[in-house]
């Protein structure tokens, strides 16, 4: 087995979309990005590509490439997960944390948790995601953006043979 962190958080901004875990939630603000910045399959992905010592996403899925622009991130999750799997792993289970003042998540948590489980392979039981506040405090606590933490835990398949 073999484990892997991810953290990532963008500012809210008018004029975006709020996706995250690829639920598109009401809100008045969405996060500023390149692609549609999901931060909570953002971390997601880095935790997963951390784990397998596979580059991060900023390596793979780079701003500066164009048809990352504005892109799904549940996409770029999908062939991350396909990275992980070819260097011979399987998702054991993902625990994330998303850190934000508003909106209130918990009503999303369960879709969140049911769209990343069917990119990953696993169960739902096996993506655990949480909402959290920064209670007031900086930047996040202002409402200025979102931030999420992830780990994720890779089991390495059996060799064929």
């Amino acid at each position: 087995m073999t484990v892997g962190i991810g953290f990532d958080t963008h500012p809210l901004v008018p004029g975006r979309r709020l996706v995250l875990g690829g639920v598109d939630i009401p809100f008045e603000k969405g996060l500023e990005g390149h692609s549609d910045a999901d931060v909570l399959a953002h971390a997601v992905i880095d935790a997963l590509l951390g784990a397998a010592s596979a580059g991060d996403i900023g390596s793979c899925f780079g701003t500066q490439d164009p048809k990352y622009k504005d892109a799904s991130s549940l996409l770029l999750l999908r062939e991350a997960c396909q990275r992980v799997n070819a260097l011979g792993y399987s998702v054991g289970h993902i625990d994330a944390t998303i850190i934000a003042e508003a909106p209130r998540l918990g009503p999303y948590i369960t879709q969140m948790r049911t769209n990343l489980a069917e990119i990953v392979g696993g169960a739902v039981e096996e993506v655990s995601v949480k909402a959290t506040t920064a209670n007031r405090m900086g930047v996040l606590g202002a409402g200025g953006g979102i931030a999420c933490l992830a780990i994720a835990l890779l089991v390495r398949r059996a060799a064929a043979g």
